[in-house]
């Protein structure tokens, strides 16, 4: 990870593990494939997508889940005594999505003691603008920067990635423009 393209060059050893965490988890996921990592752990894997940015986005998804998952409104879901690990799991879940159907609705309610609050778009943007120092992993290299606009809505300010394409320069900017630092590792991870 010493290879820094960007204007920000300091990689703590901290984001270096995240980095190379999710490096590994990608090596064994299908092409196209990216992983966010934070503090140690994947918290988000896209992969088998025909495009990259489809791939930042997949596993963009499922870091949002996993930070909302830590909002003080999905924390404090009263959930009815003797209600199974999963089923918690599945209706934090849902209540994160805010996409319940008015046919799931009562099924999804009875996992409660009183019916939660919504968490509002709004609550939801503003708790995900709290998630910072995300690191993510590219099997290969970004050949746009569109890839970049979308991680920076999970906190990423650590990339690497293979290198070599034509558009190198310009997704670097784009990082710069973030405040990101792009390692170029030289490596791709491509399973195809």
């Amino acid at each position: 990870m010493s290879n820094v393209i960007t204007t920000k060059t300091d990689v703590p050893e901290s984001a270096v593990r995240d980095l190379v965490l999710a490096s590994i988890t990608i090596k064994y996921t299908q092409s196209n494939s990216v992983a966010y990592a934070v503090n140690g752990q994947i918290i988000g894997v896209g992969a088998g997508q025909q495009s990259r940015v489809d791939c930042v986005k997949l596993a963009g998804r499922k870091v949002s889940i996993w930070w909302c998952r830590q909002h003080p409104k999905v924390q404090a879901l009263q959930f009815k005594e003797g209600s199974k690990r999963q089923d918690r799991v599945n209706a934090r879940v849902r209540y994160i999505e805010g996409d319940i159907t008015e046919a799931e609705m009562p099924i999804w309610l009875a996992n409660f003691e009183t019916a939660p609050e919504p968490l509002t778009a709004e609550e939801k943007a503003e708790w995900m603008a709290t998630l910072d120092e995300t690191a993510l992993s590219s099997d290969a290299f970004f050949p746009f920067r569109d890839s970049i606009d979308h991680a920076s809505k999970f906190g990423v300010k650590y990339i690497a990635q293979a290198g070599g394409s034509v558009q190198d320069t310009q997704v670097a900017a784009a990082a710069d423009e973030y405040g990101m630092a792009m390692c170029l590792t030289g490596l791709r991870l491509f399973h195809h």
